[in-house]
């Protein structure tokens, strides 16, 4: 059975990543930091394995994989934002938007190809964000940490691509989750003007992408962001 880890697995999108790929055969470690008995329910309900270690901490990180050993897949989707001026965010909010989203995939990707590059196989597939590619006022952090993420996918595409291992990267547009539902009805209507597709997306669009760049119909496909937006950024 081919094993698969999930970063930030017990959050609204991770939940639909991981119960995808489960549905896809995967064996899956539902990685949490916080979310306890959310991952534990998870995993049972997909015979995975909850897993608790904190992004943003190598020697945490490097330990886990370690003791994990073999992997065929990394998602690299744990992340969190701040919504606020600029000149507002402190140094700390700043540093751990930049420490879990982009130095944590980082993280997680140094450790896991450790027993990749050896065995010549693998796949990793980071999750950014459309405000990666285009910008976001007032989430400036957030949107330079996802920037990264692509920049990171396509550099580390190219390094390894000849050991048989590719990345991709999943640029998600508005996804009615958790994080978004602090929104008012009159804010979603606004955001829902600037949808072409006219609908809102859902976890499981970004879990569908994911479960397609983990598949061999995907297997010539490497370095590349696919956005899964509604036409929002194009």
């Amino acid at each position: 059975m081919r094993s698969a880890l999930v970063t930030g697995g017990a959050g609204g999108i991770g939940e639909a990543i991981c119960r995808r790929l489960a549905e896809d055969g995967f064996e899956v470690y539902v990685n949490y930091a916080h979310s306890e008995e959310k991952a534990l329910k998870i995993a049972k309900e997909i015979n995975g394995k909850a897993i608790r270690f904190d992004v943003s901490g190598k020697k945490e990180v490097d330990s886990v994989f370690c003791s994990i050993g073999h992997l065929d897949l990394l998602v690299n989707n744990a992340g969190i934002s701040e919504i606020g001026l600029f000149t507002d965010i402190s140094d700390d909010i700043s540093e751990k938007i930049l420490n879990i989203n982009l130095k944590g995939a980082m993280n997680c990707a140094r450790a896991a190809l450790k027993n990749m590059i050896k065995e010549h196989n693998g796949n990793i597939i980071n999750i950014s964000s459309m405000w990666g590619q285009c910008g976001a006022s007032c989430e400036v952090d957030y949107s330079a940490s996802k920037a990264g993420m692509i920049g990171f996918t396509k550099a580390l595409a190219k390094e390894i691509a000849p050991s048989g291992i590719r990345v991709n990267c999943v640029a998600p547009g508005f996804i009615m989750t958790e994080m978004n539902s602090r929104f008012s009805e009159e804010d979603l209507s606004l955001i829902l003007e600037d949808i072409p597709l006219g609908i809102f997306g859902k976890p499981k669009h970004i879990a569908d992408a994911v479960s397609f760049l983990a598949s061999d119909k995907s297997e010539y496909i490497t370095g590349q962001v696919l956005a899964v937006n509604g036409g929002m950024v194009i």
